[in-house]
Order: C-alpha cells, then sequence, then structure tokens
C-alpha cells in the first residue's frame, strides 16, 4: 500500500497537493537554480570582463536575476517549497571553468555560455513550466520571467556576434 501524505492543519489554499506539488515544486527548484547561476556568472563577469558592454550586459544580469530570484522565493515560501541556495554542480563546474579565463576569451565564454547558453535553457525551462506546471501562481511566475529571459537571450546573441568578431 502507498503512503499519502495530509496537507498539514492550517495549510493554506494555496498549497501544491499531492503529486502536483512535487512537479512543480521541482520546476520552482529549477527556476531557482537558473536564475542563482545567472547571479554568480554576472557577478564574476562584470569583475573580470574586460569588454565594458559585457560588464554592462554581466550587472544586469545580476540585477534582472536577483529580483527574479526574489520572486521565486517569495513564491516557493507561499507553496512551502524549499528551494536552493546556490548553483547547480553543472554551473559551479562551468563558473570554475571560467575563473581560470581572462581577457577576451573570458568575455567569449561567459557570452556563449552563461549568456546565450543558459539564457536558452531557461527559456525552455519557463516555456514548458507555463504549459504543464498545475499550479496557476507557478505558471503565472513562469510567463512572466519569459519575456525578460528572451530579452536577455535577444541581448546576449547580439554580444555573442559582437565578442567573437574581435
Amino acid at each position: 500500500m502507498g503512503a499519502t501524505t495530509a496537507a498539514p492543519m492550517g495549510a493554506t489554499s494555496g498549497a501544491m497537493p499531492g503529486k502536483n506539488m512535487r512537479a512543480d515544486a521541482g520546476m520552482l527548484r529549477d527556476i531557482a537554480h537558473a536564475n542563482l547561476a545567472e547571479i554568480a556568472t554576472g557577478k564574476l563577469a562584470a569583475e573580470k570582463a574586460t569588454n565594458p558592454k559585457v560588464k554592462e550586459f554581466a550587472q544586469q544580469m545580476v540585477d534582472d536575476h536577483t529580483k527574479a530570484l526574489d520572486e521565486v522565493n517569495q513564491l516557493a515560501q507561499t507553496k512551502d517549497v524549499k528551494l536552493p541556495t546556490e548553483p547547480d554542480l553543472k554551473h559551479k563546474a562551468s563558473m570554475a571553468k571560467l575563473k581560470l579565463m581572462s581577457g577576451n576569451t573570458f568575455d567569449k565564454s561567459y557570452v556563449k555560455n552563461a549568456g546565450v547558453g543558459d539564457h536558452v535553457a531557461t527559456e525552455k525551462l519557463l516555456m514548458k513550466t507555463q504549459s504543464t506546471a498545475r499550479d496557476a501562481d507557478v505558471k503565472a511566475l513562469a510567463g512572466k520571467m519569459l519575456p525578460v529571459v528572451q530579452g536577455h537571450l535577444k541581448h546576449a546573441r547580439e554580444l555573442d556576434g559582437m565578442v567573437a568578431a574581435k
């Protein structure tokens, strides 16, 4: 016999029940990881980038993704979902590689991987969340974040073309 979990007494009606909670909570954790990675790599690039436009982009990523992470954290609290507090292992490894680079090599790698690559992945994650999440608040958050991430992706692709040409 499978075990069932009941909502604790006093739980808010906004809490996600059972299987829905697990799936939507996983999406919230993935969105949090994406934001944490952008903040961490953005801080690194704001310090290490040599191209002023790359530095500016990096600072924008820190600012925008910090705001987005705050929104994810607020929603997660209302849904009783525990979120990660640091980037996942994949992004930690990417950051370790980035830290070893300098100059235009750093700029190119940051823009290509964190700027373009990570935003492509985040765009897919948000589109999937928007279409498959069962909780209306989780769907709404993904829908709110999607145009911002798409704007970042467009900007990153423009920067990628610029730094790749150098």
